[in-house]
This record gives C-alpha cells, sequence and structure tokens, in this order.
C-alpha cells in the first residue's frame, strides 16, 4: 500500500498533528507528526479517500470531506493548517498539467443563469442564519478594524456610494444587486432613483418585499434580469458588487462596454470584485479554484487586477481609484465562519449533509485565502475614458472624509 511511504513523506516534510485512522471504529491509524494529542483526526469512510488523500489538492481533500468520504474532527483553524500541510508536504514538486494551465469558460445567459441559481438560490433562510441582518453577502468595510459585522456592511455600502459621489435624484443601476441593502440604502440616505438587478429568483423575491417594507417602491426598482439585457440607459451611477467574478475572463471587455454604453457622460462607476493573484489569470491556489468551481461557484473565473484594468479601458471606462480590500474580506468571511459554526444545528437543518460540509470548509478555506494573499479584493472607480479633467477633484479626500 502506498499509504505508508505517503505518511513518512508528511511527517519528514512536515510533521503535522494529525492522526489518520481507518477500519471499524478506527481499528487501523497513522500518525502524520510527532505529538502528544492531535489536533486534527480524520477518519478514513471509504477507500475512494485513500486515493484522494494520496494526491492531495485542495480540491482532492475538499472533495473527500465534502462528499462524506473521511470525517475530520478539530478546531477550523487547525483542520485549514492540516490541509495546507498536506498539500504542500504530500504533494508531488512539479505544479501538474492543471496547475499550468488555465479554462477559459462559455458564459451563456442560460449557464450564468444556472450558475447563480445554484449559488444563491440555496434560500434565503441560509444565508439570513450567517450573514447580518441585511444580508450582504460581500466584502465589508471595516473602517477601524473593530466594528461589528452589521456596522462593516453598512460602511461598505455608503463607502461605494460616497466613492461614485451620488447625489439627491440621480439614476442609480445595481448590477448584481443581492437582497437590495445597497438599493435601499442608496434610496433612504442619498435619495437616489434606483434599479437592481438579479438573476437570482430568491434574492428577487426578498429584495421587492424589502422595499416594499420600507416604502421605496416609487424610488427602487428590483428586476430579475440578465445585466446584459438592462438597454434603458443612461444611469447616472452604476454599482457592481461582488457580481463580476461570474462575468468569464473572456468577456470582461464586454461586460464594462455594456457598463459604458448604459453610464451618463458624466458618469461614475464602481466595480467591487475578488481577483485572482495569479498574474496569468489563474485559480486560487493548490487546487482551490477548482473545488470552488466543481461546488461553489460554477462557470466562476478570476481576473488579475491587472486584467481588470486593463479590460476596463477596453471597455471605455477610465480608472480613477483602485482600492484594494484583501484584509477586509478575510475579516468579512471569518465573521460568517464563526457565524457559521455558532449556528451549526440550525444551519444544518436547512440543507442536506452535503451542502452543509461545502459552506463550512467554503467560508473558512477562503477565509484562509484572503488572510495569506492567495486571492484578493479591488474596488476600482471609473468614468467614461476619452474625457477632459476639467472639473475632477484634485485628491481622494472626499472618499474618506466625515459623511
Amino acid at each position: 500500500m502506498a499509504l505508508l511511504p505517503w505518511a513518512q513523506r508528511v511527517r519528514r516534510k512536515a510533521n503535522l498533528p494529525v492522526r489518520l485512522s481507518w477500519g471499524d471504529a478506527g481499528a487501523h491509524s497513522l500518525s502524520l507528526g510527532d505529538f502528544d494529542e492531535p489536533r486534527v483526526q480524520i477518519h478514513v469512510r471509504d477507500d475512494e479517500a485513500l486515493r484522494l488523500l494520496l494526491d492531495p489538492t485542495l480540491e482532492t481533500l475538499g472533495q473527500a470531506y465534502v462528499e462524506g468520504l473521511i470525517d475530520v474532527e478539530g478546531q477550523l483553524e487547525d483542520i485549514l493548517a492540516m490541509a495546507h500541510g498536506l498539500t504542500d508536504a504530500g504533494a508531488d514538486d512539479s505544479p501538474g498539467l492543471m496547475g499550468r494551465l488555465r479554462r477559459r469558460v462559455a458564459h451563456t445567459r442560460e449557464l450564468d443563469s444556472d450558475a447563480i441559481r445554484y449559488h444563491y438560490d440555496v434560500s434565503n433562510a441560509f444565508y439570513a442564519e450567517w450573514l447580518d441582518s441585511a444580508m450582504v453577502y460581500s466584502c465589508a468595510y471595516f473602517e477601524n478594524g473593530d466594528e461589528d459585522l452589521a456596522t462593516a456592511q453598512q460602511k461598505k455600502i455608503d463607502h461605494i456610494l460616497t466613492k461614485v459621489q451620488l447625489q439627491p435624484g440621480q439614476r442609480l443601476l445595481d448590477i448584481g444587486c443581492g437582497w437590495g441593502a445597497l438599493v435601499i440604502r442608496a434610496a433612504q440616505k442619498f435619495g437616489a432613483r434606483c434599479v437592481g438587478v438579479t438573476l437570482s429568483e430568491n434574492q428577487y423575491a426578498l429584495a421587492r418585499e424589502r422595499v416594499r417594507e420600507a416604502g421605496l417602491e416609487g424610488q427602487v426598482e428590483i428586476r430579475l434580469q440578465d445585466y446584459r439585457d438592462v438597454n434603458d440607459g443612461p444611469f447616472d451611477r452604476i454599482t457592481s458588487v461582488g457580481m463580476f467574478e461570474h462575468v468569464g475572463l473572456n468577456h470582461l471587455a464586454d461586460y464594462f462596454a455594456h457598463i459604458r454604453a448604459l453610464l451618463a457622460p458624466d458618469g461614475w462607476v464602481l466595480n467591487h470584485g475578488i481577483t485572482s493573484t495569479d498574474a496569468d489569470d489563474g485559480e486560487a491556489t493548490k487546487g482551490a479554484g477548482r473545488f470552488i468551481d466543481r461546488y461553489v461557484f460554477p462557470h466562476g473565473e478570476l481576473p488579475h487586477i491587472g486584467t481588470v484594468l486593463r479590460t476596463m479601458q477596453q471597455g471605455g471606462l477610465e480608472v480613477f481609484d483602485a482600492e484594494n480590500l484583501r484584509r477586509h474580506y478575510a475579516h468579512t468571511l471569518a465573521h460568517w465562519s464563526r457565524n457559521f459554526e455558532a449556528r451549526r444545528e440550525r444551519v444544518r437543518a436547512l440543507v442536506d449533509e452535503k451542502r452543509w460540509r461545502i459552506w463550512r470548509v467554503y467560508l473558512a478555506g477562503c477565509a484562509w485565502a484572503f488572510e495569506h494573499d492567495e486571492v484578493a479584493l479591488f474596488q476600482v472607480l471609473c468614468r467614461p475614458a476619452r474625457q477632459g479633467a476639467g472639473g475632477l477633484p484634485w485628491s481622494r479626500r472626499w472618499m474618506y472624509g466625515p459623511g
């Protein structure tokens, strides 16, 4: 059996506080390091798991866990450290074909709609258990670092709307509006007239309900609509938060060109989205990207920030400001993961065992990835390209000043 040489290599290279067991009641076991008590215990429930463990990537380890081939006990931080240690110590030294090639996805309205429904239409109750009360499912903005999640999410929305200099009476388009938090805030605090579009039927229904409850039906319209089908511009301001990850690398220039076509000549647009730290537009490291594509975000693709800036210019937008909020997203995901763990039984009752395992490892794993600069999050502020600079502010002071 190749298991013993693999375990010896892991002990030698990583010395992990992990015990691996298999057989009835864990009759057989191996230690993957020197320790008095293991911090993580892996119990193999199916022989297929041994093959996956012998080819250790975050994809194969995650697959073994979510498919119920292994059970893992321990604190999440220790489990994540174990997973990364196994991939470092147990893998072949060569990057492998999948490490070198980046798959490009063909994005159609039907495929994108299916992917959105798979990810977001789990149930509104599922998301409500671990998000803040406004159900903002994107990176929060911790201005001081000690805010609670709800406060940081509202500060994120205000940060975005302040950056685009939203004024009373202006028309705002929010692409990928989620459960409506941004357009509701834009109407209530900034006096804007808003259109929010989403492909998620669950988000659409709850966002419309929340607009009605807020008495904003005359100011806010929620649509179940593909962004490519929005054709009633111009809009004074356009925001896109946590959505362009679904657009596809080959379609980014067209995406930004469509935004430019909908934007007023003196308008502003802010794109808030996850980016790869691989300069070749690679996936998340160690197979994590393939795991996410398979189980969490089908057809998602993350561009490098360089690709984002280039395709924005190709789409007719001039980049005015770019802000990296990577640390903020690590902090946000840590909040979500803690909420998920604290309410694990309530969450577990809302979904099947496989989906519960997927989301548990996904939230905790993403927090690790952002903390360790494996992925990033950029807010990029743009205006229509090839215009004079007259009337533009000379500094970024308006973005960070009071109120």
